[in-house]
């Protein structure tokens, strides 16, 4: 056997280029799937902490009967209803004061119940009746009522309701207002206000051409209802997208 043959197989390179290409390959797939667990990742693990909410305030536009009203998402309780067009209704959550929805720097009013009685509730959708829940205490509820109102504080006047008027253990509060109608409210009265929970006091409003405003709060702030009442009347109006028809 000749010397040149002897050396051929010592010539023959150690990694085949085709085994390179195959592993340039592999780490090129794997460098894709790292950066897209990565990012996958990230998308995941921000949806799991919003839990349903979103901290965007981007502008949805709602037609709900005979009103249009412009909500920022973050304002809106339910993914279902965050989208353009007509709505029977829409529910939002506010925090209370500042009348804000949920972002990331007051999540946790809004993620953990024990801090639930700082936010206040509302349900905004077309009127099925002719008068609020103000204009119902001459004609309904004043015919519910049993027993002598007794005063209760910040203003307020406690009024029992009948048994069998189908409130259950709800109260109904009013107030005199200057050059308006009475403030009336229903409430369920928790027996020490450590027990107080977040949507234990119910009220609905007017707004708009023809939008029923219900919203619920904790009974906890009925020392500031005549400001709750004003700021949700105010949240809303200002979002009508035709506020000059406001109160037509």
């Amino acid at each position: 056997m000749s010397q040149t043959a002897q050396s051929a197989p010592d010539e023959q390179p150690l990694l085949s280029t085709r085994f390179l290409l195959r592993t340039t390959a592999v780490i090129a797939v794997l460098a894709v799937l790292t950066v897209a667990i990565s990012i996958g990742g990230r998308w995941f693990g921000r949806h799991i902490s919003l839990a349903g909410n979103s901290d965007s305030p981007a502008e949805i536009t709602l037609t709900i009967g005979r009103d249009m009203v412009k909500l920022p998402e973050n304002t809106i309780r339910f993914p279902s209803q965050r989208h353009e067009g007509a709505a029977e209704r829409v529910d939002l959550y506010l925090a209370w004061p500042d009348m804000r929805g949920y972002g990331e720097d007051n999540h946790l009013r809004f993620d953990d119940v024990a801090q639930s009685s700082g936010l206040i509730f509302l349900q905004i959708a077309q009127s099925t009746m002719s008068r609020d829940m103000s204009g119902r205490l001459e004609p309904i509820y004043s015919h519910l009522i049993e027993g002598q109102a007794v005063a209760f504080r910040d203003g307020l006047t406690l009024h029992r309701l009948r048994a069998d008027a189908g409130y259950g253990e709800e109260v109904l509060l009013t107030a005199a207002i200057k050059g308006g109608a009475d403030y009336v409210v229903r409430c369920i009265l928790p027996s020490t206000p450590d027990k107080a929970t977040s949507g234990d006091c119910q009220r609905d409003i007017k707004v708009g051409k023809d939008l029923s405003v219900l919203y619920r709060f904790s009974s906890s702030h009925l020392d500031d209802w005549e400001h709750i009442d004003a700021a949700i009347r105010t949240f809303v109006e200002a979002r009508l997208v035709n506020r000059s028809a406001t109160g037509a």
